[in-house]
């Protein structure tokens, strides 16, 4: 959101200014030089990447301009789901998550916690860790050491959609040159006819440039640099996961593992206490009320 709010301003600073100086907006309106600008732009992201990368870049830039998806309130949710696993898991043992582990989506578990199930590397994350603590027998040392590699890897991967669009804004300032220099081509091509006309195309091989600067400081680079920046955020929140899951490994109690993840939770996301404690005492009081109503349903039936 804050995004979009931010390219309104560029525009809206960049075409009052020329408005205040009494320039006619008219001008600023070539079609060919965008043409030539984005269309070559995009050719070199398209010479430049593999198609996993392009369609990385694409969500990437529709969730720049969404916004960041992990608030105060997904932490939250996120430690109350760990917290009620590790409780599950506790009560009933390590064969009643099972299902739930292999089919998170349709598991009635993780319906409660839809942000989660629908970012499907959170969700591949947490289950595929789990399966370790499941099969037991495997160290919390190794498991710790394999949750490495996996966001090293997808570390790795976010790098390369903001280097792809971080090198399509380093091209836009050279593409604009290249709109310039044919504009420049066609004034010279019109040398001895109407002065105004030469002038509109003198006009039209400056916008080019002026696109392309624009295009580059203006919106494509801030844009791949909160890309990075939403990038840092995931794997912020994939640690604060690892935190709380190996801390469940070693034998930690559900609420002192969460407790740890919260810690692991950037300063300006982290929960209060309180309200940590409040979302793990609900938490808390649903299990209860769970396992205190299955001994009535399971119950026999006395004989007459």
């Amino acid at each position: 959101m804050f995004a979009i709010i931010g390219i309104l301003v560029v525009l809206g600073a960049v075409i009052g200014g020329f408005l205040m100086e009494h320039g006619p907006i008219r001008v600023l309106i070539q079609p060919s030089e965008a043409i030539i600008i984005c269309g070559a732009a995009i050719g070199t992201l398209l010479v430049a990447n593999p198609l996993h990368t392009l369609k990385s870049v694409m969500n990437g830039v529709l969730q720049v301009l969404k916004g960041s998806k992990f608030t105060r309130k997904r932490y939250l949710d996120g430690l109350k789901m760990m917290y009620d696993t590790f409780n599950k898991i506790r009560r009933d043992g390590p064969n009643s998550v099972e299902n739930d582990i292999e089919e998170p989506d349709k598991s009635k578990f993780f319906q409660a916690y839809p942000d989660f199930v629908k970012d499907h590397h959170a969700r591949d994350f947490v289950c595929d860790t789990m399966r370790m603590v499941l099969m037991g027998g495997v160290e919390a040392f190794d498991v710790d050491q394999m949750i490495e590699v996996d966001m090293d890897v997808h570390a790795h991967e976010s790098e390369e959609s903001v280097t792809a669009l971080s090198s399509v804004a380093d091209s836009l300032p050279g593409l604009g040159i290249v709109a310039a220099v044919l504009g420049v081509v066609m004034t010279m091509s019109a040398l001895g006819g109407p002065p105004e006309e030469i002038g509109k195309k003198v006009a039209a091989a400056l916008v080019g440039t002026f696109l392309g600067i624009l295009m580059c400081y203006g919106f494509i680079g801030p844009i791949a640099a909160n890309l990075a920046k939403l990038a840092h955020e995931e794997h912020e929140y994939l640690h604060v996961l690892r935190v709380t899951m190996i801390a469940f490994m070693k034998g930690t109690s559900p609420l002192l593992a969460v407790e740890m993840g919260r810690r692991a939770v950037p300063a300006h996301l982290r929960p209060t206490f309180a309200e940590f404690e409040k979302n793990c005492k609900q938490s808390g009081a649903a299990a209860a009320a769970e396992s205190s109503e299955a001994p009535a349903e399971s119950e026999p039936v006395p004989a007459d």
